[in-house]
């Protein structure tokens, strides 16, 4: 069984930072790409920013030039670095990963159970 867990959410003001991890788990033979996430109140899920195992990385307009995703893969962790946070940043955030299980053929994806990020004004 394999699994990711988020962590470094919490309570900020607008301006602040945070870094959100994200470790995977289990009998993990390699992970292909990963991905943050996050879901703010009545509004649905959104990419954030995502990366290759070769390291190739895509932002979403608005966190562009804000946020930079990186990951160690001998760690199989994934980071979030969150700078100039914005109210509407507020929201759940998911780390995703698409990865082959040891012993098996096809990648699947998994998703982590979100940790809360909330930026105050």
């Amino acid at each position: 069984q394999v699994q990711l867990v988020e962590s470094g959410g919490g309570l900020v003001q607008a301006g602040g930072s945070l870094r959100l991890s994200c470790a995977a788990s289990g009998s993990i033979f390699s992970i292909n790409y990963m991905g943050w996430y996050r879901q703010a109140p009545g509004k649905q899920r959104e990419l954030v920013a995502g990366i290759t195992n070769g390291g190739s990385t895509n932002y979403a307009g608005s966190v562009k030039g804000r946020f930079t995703i990186s990951r160690d893969n001998a760690k199989n962790t994934l980071y979030l670095q969150m700078y100039s946070l914005k109210p509407e940043d507020t929201a759940v955030y998911y780390c995703n990963a698409d990865l082959l299980v040891a012993g098996d053929i096809r990648y699947i994806e998994v998703w982590g159970q979100g940790t809360l990020v909330t930026v105050s004004s």
